[in-house]
């Protein structure tokens, strides 16, 4: 997608894509996952903390994330009582939403900088297949002991979305593959990515809001675009 593209541009490519990679914290959920973790293992305010260096590009993505992880010192006891204790909070229109792509045959695919093992049940309840989650790998010693996280995931490091957008273009031959997320990452991923659009329905980041040609807060706009009639001539 052109810097020039219009909205109508970009509606046009939303009504027609084949493929729609979508972000999860804060986009598909309500919540930011890390620091739901974060505060369920005691750890909230330090690495709220690491987080705002970070955002203000103190940090790079991985050494931010590295760093959090070290805080959090997530088990994988500690992560699966964390499951158990808090089920995916879904954004409001979502699961409609993505049933509406499904019927179209549109590939959906959920991108994040988070943990597979907390994406992967958003995916099941989503009938996304596991394949389509590109998410960070959480590593555990033989005592079940955090230990790091997957280097050679790409979401592990900055620029990990536009990677992954370029590789299924790629690998998958889509000719109209949209993202959707709330945060720079995401607007960055396009291109590869063949249009972007902001979502504003749990947090509005300034830059997004700005930099992006169309901008929605539900995603009932969405799949109203998708399912009303295509104007002719």
């Amino acid at each position: 997608m052109s810097s020039s593209s219009s909205i109508d541009d970009i509606r046009y490519i939303w009504r027609h894509c084949d493929a729609v990679c979508f972000d999860v914290d804060s986009t598909v959920c309500q919540d930011e996952a890390i620091d739901e973790l974060a505060e369920f293992c005691g750890v909230g305010q330090q690495v709220s903390e690491v987080t705002k260096v970070a955002m203000n590009g103190g940090l790079s993505f991985r050494d931010a994330l590295s760093a959090r992880l070290n805080l959090i010192q997530p088990s994988r006891q500690k992560l699966e009582a964390f499951l158990k204790q808090t089920p995916p909070r879904f954004t409001p229109g979502i699961q409609e939403l993505v049933k509406t792509l499904h019927s179209r045959c549109v590939d959906v695919y959920l991108v994040s900088g988070g943990f597979s093992r907390i994406i992967l049940p958003v995916a099941k309840m989503l009938n996304v297949p596991e394949e389509n989650v590109f998410a960070n790998v959480l590593q555990f010693d033989e005592n079940g002991d955090y230990r790091g996280f997957d280097l050679s995931q790409p979401t592990s490091d900055s620029g990990g979305k536009k990677q992954v957008c370029g590789l299924l273009k790629h690998r998958n031959g889509y000719q109209r593959l949209v993202m959707i997320g709330d945060g720079a990452t995401d607007m960055e991923a396009s291109p590869p990515a063949d249009a972007f659009i902001g979502f504003g329905g749990n947090e509005v980041r300034e830059s997004v809001l700005k930099g992006s040609r169309w901008f929605v807060r539900h995603f009932d706009e969405l799949r109203h675009v998708l399912e009303e009639p295509e104007k002719q001539g």
